[in-house]
């Protein structure tokens, strides 16, 4: 890529599990990368294999503090994702949901760059329509657990359109669905990482309420894609858009599917289902299809799992993660 080609893209919370991914792949286009993390989820680990580029730079940052650097594009992920890792400091986690939106705002706006949120599904709650388009307003419990999360993505959102209608800044608003592949974290608490490392380990895979529930599962590399054509959409179009992949399964179908793709000897056993947990969360893509160029995932449910249940076993292999006893 000629210089006068290359962008100067930040992504905040790039060390982590989504944030790693599109680091590389934006290395990979050729751009110059500036990952930015507190490592609090994230870990070097996940960028080890990209400190030796010359365009990749890491700086470990709370954005919830503003940033002071020069850039062309903004990808705003920095944000715990996990209900594990959300409600451990859950006034730390909207802090970081606002104060990082309008952190990051400010810097778009003195480098006049454009910016990307990564927004989530939570902003539906637990819906009342199936599947979930961008126009429905979602069902949130604003005082509950999960609502840390839930209600400073939603913020953020407000954020996000405020200072593009008030301040003509460019703005694209992606709601990410469920997504999965390397570099998730083993200790997320998430549905497939706790199958996953459960089975491997045969210890019994822990089902919440009846697993009839249901979720769509997105593999990351198609997730990433959706980023990327997202940050490059037409201008005038901000979002939201749903990023996710419409295929549903109940939770008991991707045990059953864990269970039989690692050979576990694995067990179900069922406990009580947390407060403010969906019944279903699958999204309306077709305003994705109509505005990124066709973009749909294209990774099927078993063979993202064949890609990455490795990366788990090998986490386990090399001592870097037991299961709690």
């Amino acid at each position: 890529m000629k210089d006068s080609q290359r962008k100067k893209v930040l992504v905040t919370g790039g060390a982590g599990f989504l944030g790693s991914h599109l680091c590389k792949r934006l290395l990979d286009e050729g751009h110059d990368v500036l990952c930015v993390d507190n490592l609090f989820t994230g870990t070097k680990d996940n960028i080890l294999p990209l400190l030796e580029n010359p365009y990749f730079e890491f700086l470990r940052h709370d954005v919830t503090f503003p940033l002071y650097v020069e850039v062309d594009e903004i990808y705003n992920l920095a944000c715990p994702a996990s209900p594990v890792h959300y409600q451990f400091d859950p006034i730390q986690t909207t802090k970081t949901s606002v104060h990082g939106a309008i952190n990051m705002l400010g810097l778009a706006r003195r480098v006049r760059a454009k910016i990307f949120q990564a927004s989530t599904s939570e902003v539906y709650g637990d819906p009342q329509v199936h599947p979930q388009r961008e126009d429905y307003w979602g069902h949130v419990n604003p005082a509950g657990i999960r609502s840390c999360y839930d209600e400073g993505k939603r913020c953020a959102e407000t954020l996000f359109f405020d200072y593009s209608r008030q301040l003509d800044l460019r703005i694209k608003v992606a709601r990410i669905f469920n997504t999965y592949g390397p570099h998730m974290h083993p200790a997320d608490g998430r549905v497939v990482s706790n199958f996953i490392i459960q089975a491997l380990s045969n210890k019994p895979i822990t089902v919440y309420g009846d697993g009839s529930q249901t979720r769509s599962f997105c593999y990351v590399d198609d997730l990433i894609e959706g980023f990327v054509r997202l940050m490059g959409s037409r201008d005038g179009f901000t979002g939201p858009v749903n990023l996710g992949n419409p295929g549903e399964f109940t939770i008991r179908e991707l045990a059953e599917k864990v269970i039989d793709l690692t050979g576990s000897s694995s067990e179900l056993i069922f406990e009580p289902l947390p407060s403010d947990d969906p019944m279903q969360r699958c999204p309306d893509i077709s305003l994705a299809k109509e505005e990124l160029n066709g973009w749909e995932p294209k990774v099927h449910l078993e063979e993202g799992l064949k890609k990455t249940i490795p990366y788990f076993d090998n986490l386990l292999r090399e001592g870097k993660y037991k299961l709690p006893d």
